[in-house]
This record gives structure tokens, sequence and C-alpha cells, in this order.
């Protein structure tokens, strides 16, 4: 629309503004929305649009996950303990300007990411637009809200265990957890002692795609647009619904319903399914996910100037990552090549598997208020079981939308690439995206 010229770029941004300014107090997806200067880079946008120059976002708001540095502002982790605006850009935060992005906001989270649901003691609740009673999930759960409910056509997560897939299954739309070093961290350094990623979170999974393409440096010949374009040809899928070990969690009968259909939609386009479960290690969350996670979480903890701001189980959580010493990083991260024996050969036999999303509904906002770390994760880590294991082996991972539960709630799909292989996720996804669309979904909020 803004390359033919049926909108413009500022007018474009006020439909967005609006609509934050009506549905946003019930939502609470933004920290900060950045009107000011979002209007300039729209006009700015406009001036060249005017001038005949086409880019793959020119004029297009993308709001920006609350962890990821945007010049001239704050960025919280969702806590009052940061005091200094960014000096620059992170790069993914370049790269979309380069592509002529606008900037409308940056997107509320949990404090410090820690956790499956987005409320803080500094900033509040987020709530899901599906039901406001319920949280849109964490820790990219600003994100999930402001795309479902219409206040963001796109916007940039951050993935360490679930976050962009969590909260974008509750919502109802398509997060993909890019492979490891796909999309530039810059200036984070191996954040969550390498379990983090930056990835999209869109209505489309073509949307999804154009990220790819304007923020990763490979990818198939052609690009990820047209990888989605040429179609996935014929796979071989396997479908499990079954939880890593010690994880104490089992899929509902929704969620268990939606993979089997997914498996029969798929055998009427000619791919090869079959039921396989990987081979998960006994300690594939408590020995090699777990102190990962407690060290990643102090190494974020330890540079902030007023750690003392940090809300109770965010200080516990970091002290549990400073028993963990450098040396016992050092032999968990070792034993990834071991994990990955156990768990990749099933893409030898397959190009995708497939999951459920979230194994449950969203839990109430304020479920988790007076819990301690051990029940706080006990209890959220059981309707999320699915997806640390992929952070660990680092390979691509995506959410699709498949249907809704009894509640209204959305309900969605996990599918896992190979090594390096977006393309032919993201390919599927549309396949099925195609089947099953979703991006006309509205919920109730609207």
């Amino acid at each position: 629309m803004l390359a033919a010229g049926t909108i413009t770029a500022p007018a474009l941004l006020d439909i967005y503004l609006d609509r934050i300014a009506r549905l946003d107090p019930q939502l609470n997806s933004y920290r900060v929305v950045l009107e000011s200067t979002a209007r300039q880079e729209a006009q700015a946008a406009q001036t060249r649009l005017d001038a005949g120059e086409r880019l793959p976002l020119l004029g297009v708001p993308i709001a920006i996950k609350d962890d990821i540095d945007v010049v001239g502002q704050l960025t919280t982790y969702g806590s009052d303990a940061v005091s200094t605006p960014a000096a620059k850009d992170a790069e993914v935060v370049r790269l979309l300007r380069a592509a002529g992005a606008v900037i409308i906001g940056k997107t509320n989270v949990p404090e410090l990411m820690t956790l499956p649901f987005t409320e803080s003691k500094t900033f509040g609740a987020t709530r899901n637009p599906w039901d406001t009673a319920l949280t849109p999930g964490g820790s990219s759960g600003g994100n999930a809200a402001a795309v479902a409910a219409g206040l963001a056509p796109l916007a940039v997560g951050s993935d360490g265990g679930g976050s962009i897939r969590i909260p974008s299954s509750w919502c109802g739309i398509y997060g993909l957890k890019t492979q490891r070093g796909q999309v530039p961290l810059k200036p984070r350094i191996d954040p969550w002692c390498g379990l983090d990623v930056y990835g999209p979170m869109a209505r489309s999974v073509e949307d999804a795609a154009l990220f790819l393409d304007v923020t990763t440096t490979t990818g198939p010949a052609g690009g990820f647009v047209a990888a989605v374009s040429n179609g996935p040809g014929r796979l071989r899928i396997a479908l499990s619904t079954k939880a890593p070990p010690l994880t104490f969690a089992k899929a509902g009968k929704e969620q268990l319903a939606a993979v089997q259909a997914a498996g029969t939609l798929l055998r009427g386009r000619g791919h090869v399914v079959e039921t396989r479960n990987p081979d998960y290690p006994l300690a594939t969350i408590l020995g090699y996910y777990l102190p990962r996670y407690f060290r990643g979480i102090y190494n974020d903890v330890a540079p902030l100037p007023q750690p003392d701001r940090l809300e109770a189980r965010t200080r516990h959580m970091a002290r549990v990552g400073s028993w963990l010493s450098d040396k016992c990083i050092e032999k968990v991260r070792a034993k990834e090549s071991k994990l990955a024996k156990r768990i990749q050969p099933i893409f030898d036999d397959f190009d995708v598997l497939i999951t459920p999303g979230n194994a449950k509904g969203p839990s109430r906002i304020g479920a988790y208020r007076r819990r301690g770390v051990l029940r706080s994760l006990l209890f959220a880590s059981g309707r999320v079981p699915f997806y640390e294991t992929w952070n660990l082996t680092g390979q691509p991972a995506a959410v699709l939308p498949w249907g809704l539960d009894g509640d209204g709630i959305p309900v969605s799909i996990q599918l896992i690439g190979k090594k390096d292989d977006e393309a032919t996720l993201l390919a599927l996804s549309a396949q099925l995206e195609a089947i099953r669309p979703a991006r006309n979904w509205r919920p109730p909020v609207l």
C-alpha cells in the first residue's frame, strides 16, 4: 500500500497511534510509544517514497522489545534498575532502519525476561487481547499483545527458552525463534550463555520471512520471502507430543488434537508424516538448560547500576546463578555436542518436527505474584515444556496459530527445522497458514 501510494507513511502511523491510544490502556503492551520520533521517521520515509525510492520496510512501523537497544531510549529489561539511555541502536534495529522501518515504540517485558508471563512491579501487567484477565505470556508478551491487537504490524522479540514462541502461541500470531547466530545480537555478547536469539513476531509467515531478508546475511538463493512463495516441496515430517523428561507436563486435549490435525492436512498435501519422538536425555532441562538460564540471569544483573531495585524473585534467581562458576558453565556448554548427538538423529530421517505449542492455556494475571522462584518455575514451566530444548540445540523453531480452545484462547503448533534451515520451516508454515489462515483473526479486545 505504501509503495502503491494508496496510503502515506504518516497516515499509516496515525492509524497505529490511534489504535494504541484507544486500546493499549486495556493491554499495557507498550512500555513507551515513540510518537515524536516516529512521526519524524514516517515523514522522512514518505519523502523517500515520493522520490521513487523502494525499500522492503520503507514507512512500516515496527515495535521493539524492551531488551533491545534503541538510541536515546532506556533499555529497561522490565525494571527501574537501569537509568542510562542507549547510546546507539542495537545492530538489529540499525538493520531495520536501513530497510526503511519506523520505530514506533518499545514493548513491555517481565523483569529481566525471566518468566513466561509479562508482569513487573515497575511497569505493571500486560494483558492478553483474547481475554484481558489472562497473561499474553512472556517474555515477549508486549510484542505479542501489540501485534495480535493490531497495535503494530511486526515486532522484534528475543527467545532464550520460548520467549517469542510462548506469547505468540497464546496471542494467535506467528513467532519464529531463529537459528543461533542468524540475527545479530550486538551489542549483547553471548546472552543467557548462548541460549538467547532475536526473531520476528508477525501476523503472517511472509512478514516473518521479510524480517529475515532484511536482518540476516545468510539465507536461501533469492531470499526467505522467495522461499515462502516457492513452497516446501515434499517433506518428511515427524509428529511428537512427548514433553522432555522431568518437566512434569502433559499437553491438553486441544493441543494434542492440533498436532494430529496438522499431520492429517500435511499427509493430504503429499508429505510423509510419521509419529516419532526425539530422544531427550533425562537431564535435558535440569542438567543442560537451567544452569545456563540461571547464570544468564546473573550475568544480566551483575552490570546493573542499581541492582537493589530489582524484585526479590529476580534477585534470588541471580543469586542462584552466582553459585555457578565460569568453569561449571564451560562444562555444561561443552556437553551441548553430547545433547545434539542424542536429539539430532531424528533430523536424519525427517525434515521438520511438529510438537504442540503451549501445553495449556495462559495463567490469570497475578497468579504468580506471591510465589517464589521454585514454585513460579514449576507451575509456569508445566504450561510451556516444548521450547527450551531447541534453544539448547540452537536450531530454528516457530509457532503457527491453529485454532481456539474452549475458552476462546489461541492454540498453536510448534515446527522445528534442521540447523540453518529457516527456509523450509517458513515454507511449510506458509503452506499450513494457507489452509488455516489466522492473519484475519481479531481478538475480542478489538
